[in-house]
Formats: structure tokens, C-alpha cells, sequence
């Protein structure tokens, strides 16, 4: 039984006792007392050792609670280290991506830059050669046509090129 009841059940007894005549006290029962008493005192250690069971509960369900977010901040903390070194690591590999790819247009731009000088050589060195040779070409027809018509043979021709190699 509860205690609250048993307690209600006492002072209901109270209450409802009958009054002595001519002074403010009350007759009460013996052994309606000493029953609700002993009830009290059955009921009493029971709700005690409920009230400590719950404590108790209450404490491994507080600690296991603690240990729970302990690990949860822990593992929150982990992460956001691991968060940050790879944000980090980005950041590094985005600076050595730049890095490269300065160097790549400026080695470009120096490949560029040769290419074109080399083709310039050659275009030079082809000029003049073309230019040779066409002074070569005028040189020989001047000659073929300043000989005679009977000895328009190989030889002016070949004279004109040989002139051209030995320049």
C-alpha cells in the first residue's frame, strides 16, 4: 500500500475520533493506530528501495547520457580536424595547381616564342636561298639568251647551277 494512502487513512482516523468532553483532545483506537503504523513501516522500506532503484536508474542513465555526448564531441572534434587538414590539403593542392600551371604557360610561351624564332631562321635562310636561286634562274636564261640559237643546249643550264652551288 502507499504511504500517502496509509497517511490519509491516519488522519482520516484522526478526524473522524471522538472528542473528549470538556477539553480539546480526542479518543482515538489503539490498535487502529498501531495497524496503520505497522502498515507505514512495511511500506515505508519498500518505497525506499524503490525511490533508490530509481536514483540509482536515474544516475547510470545520467552517466551513460554523459558518456554518450562525451564520445559524440569527441567524434565532432575528430571530424573537424579531419575537415580541416583536407580543406587544408585542397588549399595546397589548389596553389601547386596554379603554381603548374604558370609554369606550363610559360613554358609555353617559351616554346612559342622558339618555334617562332626557328621559323623565322628557316623562312630567312630559305629567302635568301630562294633568292639565289632566282638570281641563278635570271642569270642562266640571260646567258641562254644572249648565246646563239644553234647552241641552246644542257650546258648554260648546268653552268648556271654550278654557278648557284659554288656561292
Amino acid at each position: 500500500m502507499d504511504v500517502l494512502v496509509l497517511i490519509d487513512k491516519l488522519d482520516q482516523l484522526v478526524h473522524d475520533a471522538k472528542a473528549v468532553p470538556l477539553t480539546d483532545q480526542v479518543r482515538i483506537d489503539r490498535e487502529e493506530i498501531w495497524e496503520i503504523l505497522d502498515q507505514m513501516r512495511a511500506t515505508i522500506p519498500e518505497e525506499i528501495k524503490q525511490a533508490r532503484w530509481l536514483v540509482k536508474e536515474r544516475q547510470e542513465i545520467i552517466g551513460e547520457a554523459k558518456r554518450e555526448s562525451e564520445r559524440i564531441i569527441s567524434e565532432a572534434r575528430q571530424l573537424a580536424a579531419h575537415e580541416a587538414s583536407q580543406q587544408e590539403i585542397v588549399r595546397l593542392a589548389e596553389r601547386q595547381a596554379h603554381q603548374l600551371i604558370e609554369t606550363a604557360k610559360g613554358r609555353e610561351r617559351e616554346v612559342r616564342l622558339g618555334a617562332e624564332d626557328y621559323a623565322d631562321e628557316i623562312l630567312s635562310t630559305l629567302e635568301v636561298n630562294l633568292g639565289k636561286f632566282l638570281s641563278a634562274v635570271q642569270r642562266g636564261r640571260e646567258q641562254l639568251s644572249q648565246r646563239s640559237p644553234e647552241r641552246t643546249g644542257s650546258s648554260g643550264v648546268t653552268g648556271a647551277f654550278q654557278e648557284m652551288n659554288t656561292r
